[in-house]
C-alpha cells in the first residue's frame, strides 16, 4: 500500500469498528429527568474526578503509628468520601435505570462502592481474617483512570496505554513461552542441584529442592539479579563440600554441585530468558508504541470517530442509522474538526453526491465516508480498496443493504435546478400570453384598431384587469371572470421518480399569474 492508501485503510478500519448507538432516553418522570440532566453533564464527571483526587491526597497523608486524633479525622474524611460516591452511584442508577449497568465503568464504580461500604462496616472482621480495608480504598483510586476520557490533552498517556493494550496478546504468548522455559529448567535444576550445600544465596527459600522454589530462583535469574549467588554454591568441590553426606529420604549422597553442569545451566538459561525472551517483551512494546504514535499523528483518530457517533445520537435517537436530508447541513456544522463542514455548506454537501434512500434519508456510513474523503483526499488508486472495504461494511451493517439508493444529493440538486428552469420558462410563457390580449383591449377602447382579430377568449388574465380599470363591464374571458388566482402544477416523469411534484403557488395577477 502507498502512504495515502494506508491512511485511508486505517481510517476505514476505525470507522468499521463502530456503529451508531441508541442514546439513553431521558426519563419522563420529572424528578428522574432533573437527576438525568445533572448526571449527564460533563461538569458532574469533572467534579467526581476532583473528589477522587482529593481522596488520593487523604491516603497520602496516612503514616505508620499516627496519632489517635489524626486517625479519627482521616476516618471521618473517608466516611464523607464513601457517602459522596454512594450518592453518585445512587443518582446515576435513578437517572439511567437499567442502562447504568450497560457501561463497564459504571459496573466498576458500583463494585467499588459496594466494597467500600463492606470495608467500612466489617473493617475489623476483614482485617483479621482477610485483607486490610485500606486495599478497598486503593481500588477506589483506579477510578481516576476515567479522567483520561475527559482530558483530551492527555494524548501522550493515552498513546502509552493504547500501546500497552495492543501488546497484551503478544505479551501473553511470550509469557507462556517463558513459563515453558522456566518449567523445563526447573525440572533440570531439581534433578541436579537439589542437595547442594546451603550457602551463599541458596537457603531455605531459594533452592532447587522443590518445583516452587526452583521457579522462584529462575524468576530471579530472569531479571539478571543474584544469579552469581546461586551459582557459587553449585561450583563447590571437596573439601568445600562433603560428597559422602547422607540426604534423608533420598538415595543420593553428598552436597556438592557440578561446576560444568552449573555453568552450562546458568549460561543457557540467562541467554534464553533474559537476553532473548525478556528483550522480546521490550521489542513488542516499542513496536506497538511506534504504531500507536503513528496512528495518533494521523489526520483522523479514534476520538474523531467517537465524536461523530456521539453527535449522530442527537440526530438519530432511535439508532436507525439514517437521518433526513434536510438535517444534513446542521449535522455537518455541529461536528468538530477535522470532520466539520461549517455553514454555509449546502453547495459542498451537494457536490459530495451522497446516496439518498426512500424518504430522503442518508445512511451514516455514506456521510462518514464522504467526510473521510474530504479530510484525506480522494484518488483513483483508492477505488479498489474502497470497494473491498465497503463489502465488509455491508456485511456488518444489514440496515444499509436493505435500502437501495434511488437518488443522490447531486442528482436532487440537478432536478431542482431543472424544475426551477421549467417554472421560469412557463412563467414567461404566461406573461407573453397576457400581453397580447391586453394590447388588443387598449386599442379597442381608443378606437385605433377595429379590424385586428381578437385573441382567444381563454387568454387574457392581464386583459381582464385592464378592462376593469378602463371601465369595460363585459367579460373578456368566460373562464377568467372569477376572482380566483391561477394555480399551475408542474409535473413530469423525470421529477416524479425521486422528487415531489413542484407546485407553483397561487399569486395575484400583478405577480404574472404565478
Amino acid at each position: 500500500m502507498t502512504e495515502e492508501q494506508k491512511k485511508y485503510y486505517n481510517a476505514m478500519k476505525k470507522m468499521g469498528s463502530k456503529k451508531p448507538q441508541k442514546p439513553v432516553p431521558r426519563p419522563e418522570n420529572r424528578f428522574q429527568g432533573l437527576v438525568f440532566d445533572l448526571v449527564t453533564k460533563q461538569f458532574f464527571d469533572i467534579f467526581i474526578m476532583v473528589l477522587i483526587c482529593l481522596n488520593m491526597v487523604t491516603m497520602m497523608v496516612e503514616t505508620d503509628e499516627q496519632s489517635l486524633e489524626k486517625e479519627t479525622i482521616l476516618y471521618w474524611v473517608n466516611l464523607v468520601f464513601i457517602i459522596i460516591f454512594t450518592t453518585e452511584c445512587s443518582l446515576k442508577i435513578i437517572a439511567l435505570r437499567h442502562h447504568y449497568f450497560a457501561v463497564g465503568w459504571n459496573i466498576f464504580d458500583f463494585v467499588v462502592v459496594i466494597l467500600s461500604i463492606v470495608g467500612l462496616l466489617l473493617a475489623d472482621i476483614i482485617e483479621k481474617y482477610f485483607v486490610s480495608p485500606t486495599l478497598f480504598r486503593v481500588i477506589r483510586l483506579a477510578r481516576i483512570g476515567r479522567i483520561l476520557r475527559l482530558i483530551r490533552g492527555a494524548k501522550g498517556i493515552r498513546t502509552l496505554l493504547f500501546a500497552l493494550m495492543m501488546s497484551l496478546p503478544a505479551l501473553f504468548n511470550i509469557g507462556l513461552l517463558l513459563f515453558l522455559i522456566m518449567f523445563i529448567f526447573s525440572i533440570f535444576g531439581m534433578s541436579n542441584f537439589a542437595y547442594v550445600k546451603k550457602e551463599g544465596m541458596i537457603d531455605d527459600m531459594f533452592n532447587f529442592e522443590s518445583f516452587g522454589n526452583s521457579m522462584i530462583c529462575l524468576f530471579m535469574i530472569t531479571t539478571s539479579a543474584g544469579w552469581d549467588g546461586l551459582l557459587s554454591p553449585i561450583m563447590n568441590t571437596p573439601p568445600d563440600c562433603d560428597p559422602n553426606i547422607e540426604n534423608p529420604g533420598s538415595p543420593v549422597r553428598g552436597n556438592c554441585g557440578s561446576p560444568a553442569v552449573g555453568i552450562v545451566f546458568f549460561t543457557s538459561y540467562i541467554i534464553m530468558s533474559f537476553l532473548v525472551v525478556v528483550n522480546m517483551y521490550i521489542a513488542i512494546i516499542l513496536e506497538n508504541f511506534n504504531v500507536a504514535t503513528e496512528e495518533s499523528s494521523e489526520p483522523l483518530s479514534e476520538d474523531d470517530f467517537e465524536m461523530f457517533y456521539e453527535t449522530w445520537e442527537k440526530f438519530d435517537p432511535d439508532a436507525s442509522q439514517f437521518i433526513h436530508y434536510n438535517e444534513l447541513s446542521v449535522f455537518c456544522d455541529v461536528l468538530q474538526d477535522p470532520l466539520r463542514i461549517p455553514k454555509p455548506n449546502h453547495i459542498k454537501l451537494v457536490t459530495m453526491d451522497l446516496p439518498l434512500v426512500p424518504g430522503d434519508k442518508i445512511h451514516c456510513l455514506d456521510i462518514l465516508v464522504a467526510l473521510i474523503k474530504e479530510v484525506l483526499g480522494d484518488s483513483g488508486a483508492m477505488e479498489t480498496l474502497k470497494a473491498t472495504l465497503e463489502e465488509k461494511f455491508m456485511a456488518n451493517n444489514p440496515s444499509k443493504v436493505s435500502y437501495e439508493p434511488i437518488s443522490s444529493t447531486l442528482r436532487r440538486k440537478q432536478e431542482e435546478v431543472a424544475a426551477v428552469t421549467i417554472q421560469r420558462a412557463y412563467r414567461r410563457h404566461l406573461q407573453q400570453r397576457a400581453v397580447k390580449p391586453a394590447s388588443w383591449k387598449f386599442k379597442e377602447k381608443t378606437e385605433e384598431s377595429h379590424n385586428e382579430p381578437s385573441p382567444r377568449k381563454e387568454e387574457g388574465l392581464l386583459s381582464k384587469g385592464i378592462s376593469q380599470q378602463l371601465g369595460v363591464t363585459e367579460m373578456v374571458s368566460g373562464k377568467l371572470d372569477q376572482d380566483e388566482n391561477m394555480e399551475v402544477k408542474l409535473q413530469s416523469e423525470f421529477l416524479l421518480h425521486a422528487a415531489p411534484p413542484y407546485e407553483l403557488l397561487k399569486e395575484s395577477l400583478k405577480e404574472s399569474a404565478v
